[in-house]
């Protein structure tokens, strides 16, 4: 019983297994995280929409599989390394050239996350912010594992904004 909780739990937060039971769902915030990016809106979107509607780089590939790419949208496998385990999620990405970038999961270590990159201009460059919700199943339960999986999750966030305002800021010099 004990080895079958235990793969249960490792399928779960590795992303394999998603348990979208629709019973106590409950919301919590992801986010927000706010920066200015010395690099233009146009420039910033280029860098974060790159990989997905172009062709991924191979330094990504750990990282990034796209599965299928449209003019304005993407599903793509995206794998985070936390701890031992790899997380694999799979989202859909919307395009709104040049201001938002909208992620919606479809499989992952929660039933449900909506996210946006949201950009605008500034006198510096680019007003970048990011927020989202994640949600979870089981009342209580669900609350507690929402609390797991969200450190994480805002860390990787983090993580990938401040290597794509590298990247702008990069291109954008003279």
């Amino acid at each position: 019983m004990l080895a079958a909780g235990a793969g249960g739990y490792a399928l779960v937060a590795r992303g394999a297994l998603t348990l979208d039971l629709g019973v106590g769902r409950r919301i919590r915030p992801l986010g927000p995280i706010e920066l200015t990016i010395g690099a233009p809106p146009e420039s910033v979107f280029d860098v974060i929409a790159g990989p997905y509607l172009g062709r991924t780089p191979r330094a990504m590939s750990d990282k990034l599989d796209v599965w299928e790419r449209g003019s304005d949208m993407a599903l793509a496998a995206h794998m985070t390394t936390t701890g031992r385990l790899t997380t694999t999620t799979v989202e859909t990405v919307r395009f709104e050239r040049p201001h938002r970038i909208s992620f919606r999961l479809l499989r992952g270590p929660v039933p449900h996350v909506v996210e946006t990159y949201e950009l605008s201009p500034a006198p510096d460059g680019t007003a970048f912010k990011y927020s989202g919700e994640l949600g979870t199943d089981l009342w209580g339960l669900g609350s507690w594992w929402g609390d797991r999986v969200a450190a994480p999750w805002e860390r990787a966030v983090a993580s990938s904004v401040d290597a794509i305002a590298a990247e702008a800021e990069r291109r954008a010099r003279p």
